[in-house]
């Protein structure tokens, strides 16, 4: 269905040409758009036009005209006033409202045929024969986008991103819940990486300086076939969850760039309790105090450089080794040894996978 917005807009054209007040109703009678406020008597007349078998009928100083689809009654047009272009007028009108009824429903068949895609819900052979149909490439080169407002009700992101990606027929956005704007980019024309990551910057500053917070945006890697795009979809969807967990600085994330957070955010978590138990034994993670962490989360930062770790502490050399053998006695892992360092480091990323997983009891 068209919005009513949409045939204000175009009846308003039709009259600053035509100079005559129109009118769309529905079959009922009921006002859709009008120019002027002249139309309150001809809605009692349109029930009788709408059953009718004319397609037009002059009717005192109104023109009536149907607008069918699929032999059904969609809208009628009225023209006001008594001029030798009344006639082709509104038969203008009738035909420009149609012509918005067919593109509107080709948008509609796309998108619905995406959302689809994206959720698995079709069948191989029901992909290729639709978006032949809707005469969408099966072969382009493509990337799915998630943008994240953090915001769980409708507040204008989807009509925001469609406004920063442009009305290009190769590029589609839509939505697939009330928290996420989904855009599946084509790349045909682009630089892949770069352009994938300048148009996500695009997206992030543009729901910003429309006043949208805590946006996050992640992307999926670049598929070839149209079969492909759910599973980038998918991919661009776990980069967003792994993001919140492991990089909550960055508002930009791909799939890709997750590491080994994609692996440990896969795991049970009875097998991720397991391991910690084995790790820590009978010690509570949470009970390293807030300078052991800094030493720790320092000393990774600093690839095991122990000079370097104690200069940006701002602490002795020697007292940075105390705190090393403290921790070595206490878990029984010597940071110093890179085997040793990297089960600590597994260690304490499934520990806040396994918060966060309770915080939201997923």
């Amino acid at each position: 269905m068209i919005s009513n917005q949409v045939l204000q807009n175009t009846i308003d054209g039709i009259k600053e040409i035509s100079h005559l007040e129109i009118g769309v109703m529905d079959a009922e009678g009921r006002e859709m758009a009008v120019t002027a406020p002249v139309f309150a008597d001809a809605s009692s007349m349109i029930p009788d036009f709408a059953s009718s078998a004319a397609d037009a009928q002059s009717t005192g100083p109104f023109q009536f005209f149907k607008v069918m689809e699929d032999q059904q009654l969609e809208y009628v047009i009225v023209v006001y006033g008594e001029s030798d272009k009344t006639l082709l007028v509104g038969r203008m009108a009738a035909f420009q409202i149609r012509g918005l009824m067919a593109a509107f429903k080709e948008r509609f068949d796309k998108d619905s045929f995406m959302k689809n895609l994206l959720l698995d819900n079709l069948l191989l052979v029901d992909i290729y024969s639709r978006a032949k149909k809707l005469h969408i490439a099966t072969d382009a080169q493509r990337v799915v986008i998630i943008a994240e407002t953090g915001l769980e009700k409708d507040h204008g992101a989807l009509e925001l991103v469609q406004e920063y990606i442009g009305t290009a027929t190769t590029d589609f956005v839509t939505a697939v819940d009330e928290n996420n704007v989904v855009v599946v980019k084509d790349l045909t024309d682009l630089n892949r990486t770069r352009d994938i990551e300048r148009v996500c910057a695009g997206i992030e500053a543009h729901l910003e300086k429309a006043g949208l917070a805590n946006v996050r945006v992640a992307y999926g890697t670049v598929v070839g076939d149209i079969k492909e795009v759910s599973r980038s979809y998918k991919e661009a969807k776990m980069a967003l969850d792994v993001s919140r967990i492991f990089f909550e600085d960055s508002s930009i994330i791909a799939y890709n760039e997750l590491g080994i957070g994609r692996l440990i955010y896969q795991l049970p978590i009875p097998l991720c309790r397991m391991f910690i138990r084995e790790i820590f034994k009978d010690r509570n993670p949470d009970e390293f105090d807030q300078e052991t962490l800094t030493t720790i989360s320092k000393f990774f930062e600093n690839s095991l450089n122990v000079s370097e770790t104690s200069r940006q502490l701002f602490i002795h050399r020697n007292t940075l080794v105390y705190r090393l053998d403290k921790l070595q006695k206490s878990t029984g892992l010597d940071l110093r040894v890179f085997e040793d360092a990297i089960t600590f480091k597994i260690a304490l990323m499934v520990v806040k996978y396994m918060k966060y997983m309770e915080q939201y009891e997923f």
